[in-house]
């Protein structure tokens, strides 16, 4: 098989655009549909600065590379959950990448704010992990952007995750979510602009660039996952990509170009105040954060406090 471009040898198929790509020009697909990503939904520019949340995997830190070498300005934040071996080593890999690159990394770890780890917090507040992850990663990633003067906050979540999370929304019928699943959550204020610029690759894809740029990311699945429904619905969808190749694209896009319009109901002017624990807005009196936290006999402020000697470091 012959590379599209250069007409040498392919190193990688892909089968939903029926195209072949030999390194090189596999890393300037990778490029370009990034950059296509951050156009179209005016994500960021080259000015301002981006903090990537990096978890040790391959979509995030294949993200960070990416914006790096677009020569975007882009740290990179880990929040260690606590998660035993698995956090050890993803913290590691993303440390040997940010260290190799000369890169500024912000670490948060619960265990050495509250000597526990996301798994006792969850128990403690009897909910399933995954859902106080959520919560808590949300707020740290807000507060850390906005206290050290973040632009943007950009994860990667690629196609095949926005795919999954769509089929679920639309399965359950979540109007809510549905109406914000778009590639960017422009948000004013105390809020920090969420953006996914990898939301036109594929987990293969960002894979094989990771491998291609030899860049060494943790292969292990979150242990706290292995019950998550959207790896049911990644698995449903693979099903369908497989007998109809490029059915994940068309289900996505189709959706934000045809379909989001239908679901966003029109803007009303939501009322916050501040949270009377922490001082964060939220539409209550005290904020999700701090409830969660209230329940589990931990100090939500800790967590502020952590992130008040970050940015006295910088």
């Amino acid at each position: 098989m012959k590379c599209i471009k250069c007409k040498n040898e392919a190193s990688i198929y892909i089968r939903r655009h029926n195209s072949a790509f030999c390194k090189d020009h596999f890393i300037e697909y990778v490029f370009h549909q990034t950059e296509k990503a951050i156009k179209q939904y005016k994500m960021f520019t080259q000015d301002e600065k981006i903090l990537v949340a990096v978890s040790g995997g391959k979509d995030s830190l294949a993200l960070w590379d990416i914006l790096i070498s677009l020569g975007y300005k882009a740290d990179g934040m880990y929040i260690d959950l606590g998660i035993g071996e698995y956090s050890e080593k993803s913290k590691e890999k993303v440390k040997k990448y940010a260290n190799k690159k000369a890169l500024k990394l912000h670490i948060i770890s619960l265990k050495e704010i509250y000597g526990l780890g996301i798994e006792e917090i969850a128990k403690r507040n009897k909910k399933v992990p995954c859902s106080t992850c959520g919560v808590i990663k949300r707020y740290i990633m807000n507060l850390t952007a906005r206290e050290l003067g973040y632009n943007a906050i950009a994860t990667g979540h690629n196609l095949d995750d926005e795919a999954a999370t769509l089929l679920g929304n639309i399965l359950h019928w979540q109007i809510d979510y549905l109406e914000v699943q778009e590639p960017i959550h422009k948000e004013e204020g105390y809020f920090v602009r969420k953006v996914k610029p990898l939301y036109r690759l594929t987990e293969i894809e960002t894979s094989a660039y990771c491998i291609i740029k030899k860049i060494d990311y943790i292969i292990d699945e979150c242990p706290m996952s292995h019950d998550a429904r959207s790896l049911m619905y990644k698995e449903s969808l693979n099903i369908l990509e497989n007998k109809s190749p490029g059915t994940k694209e068309h289900f996505y896009y189709g959706f934000l170009e045809k379909g989001i319009k239908y679901i966003k109901r029109q803007e009303e002017k939501i009322e916050l105040k501040n949270c009377q624990i922490c001082g964060e807005p939220t539409t209550k009196d005290i904020c999700v954060f701090c409830k969660q936290m209230e329940k589990a006999h931990l100090n939500s402020l800790d967590i502020k406090n952590s992130i008040e000697r970050l940015k006295s470091q910088q």
